[in-house]
């Protein structure tokens, strides 16, 4: 099975052109949109293919062609209506289902192997952050300045909370950067598609909830050393004793600052600040 179907035909047939102030931008670049599903790795498992953000149908249409199983959420109710009425016969099927609903709300299907999306730029990292746990396969479209920070490495400019909380769930690739002119309407930024691979990490936490709640508060203050990070952030964080974390950490950890730490460094620290400060999981 082949894909078929022209993307700025498609928009013409759902009657729509996009709208930036809704964050709706179609990709139309058909190079790009064969290439979105065969970033997958070759063993990835396409039995059932989760679509954030079907749009009018172009990516749908490639992820017909290259998976057993495809799942379109879609939160527009016109456009999650033409998506019904344009790919009628493989609903009939049972190859494809379309949800309408915000990605953010609706329950997510259980038996999902992979996601490719374009995801709006808007709530992409929430979407993401739905998605990795699931511990599929991705590929992603993102801002580029978003997809650069997600896989950022320590001790760079762009490494940050969301470089280490990613990574707890997979490893990032940035595998292809896409121009503005790939879509109708161009958006003001560069975009780039990022691959996720996942893994366990190389640390273990007893509390994945204060985890990545304490990394998110210390990155709130990174140009402070993470001995003022950790006292001023504790609101955040959780932790009802800061200090007791702070005079049990190795000075050393103390004096750097978040962007200088490693995950399994966070990791340790995350661990000890549970120990020491009274680090609870939840909110």
């Amino acid at each position: 099975m082949t894909a078929s179907r022209d993307p700025s035909r498609l928009l013409d047939r759902a009657g729509v052109s996009g709208n930036p102030d809704r964050d709706q931008h179609f990709l139309v670049d058909d190079r790009v949109l064969d290439r979105l599903p065969a970033h997958l790795h070759d063993d990835a498992d396409r039995g059932h293919v989760l679509e954030v953000g079907g749009g009018t149908g172009a990516l749908t249409d490639r992820l017909l062609a290259t998976s057993d199983r495809v799942t379109v959420i879609e939160r527009d109710p016109d456009l999650a209506a033409f998506l019904r009425q344009e790919f009628e016969a493989d609903i009939a099927d049972g190859l494809l289902t379309v949800i309408c609903g915000d990605a953010l709300e609706v329950d997510l299907p259980e038996d999902v192997t992979a996601s490719v999306s374009n995801l709006p730029y808007g709530v992409s990292s929430e979407i993401t952050f739905r998605l990795l746990p699931l511990g599929v396969p991705t590929v992603l479209m993102f801002q580029r300045e978003f997809a650069e920070r997600m896989a950022a490495a320590p001790g760079t400019s762009e490494y940050g909370r969301l470089s280490v909380s990613a990574r707890h769930y997979a490893d990032i690739e940035v595998v292809e950067p896409v121009p503005p002119t790939a879509f109708s309407p161009p958006p003001a930024v560069d975009s780039a598609v990022v691959r996720t691979t996942p893994r366990d990490p190389a640390y273990e936490v007893d509390d994945e909830a204060f985890f990545l709640r304490f990394v998110k508060a210390v990155f709130t203050q990174r140009r402070k050393t993470l001995r003022n990070a950790v006292r001023n952030t504790a609101h955040i964080s959780g932790l009802a004793d800061p200090d007791a974390v702070v005079a049990a950490a190795d000075e050393a950890t103390m004096s750097k600052r978040a962007g200088e730490l490693a995950p399994d460094e966070f990791a340790e620290l995350a661990e000890l600040a549970t120990e020491h400060g009274g680090g609870i999981g939840g909110g």
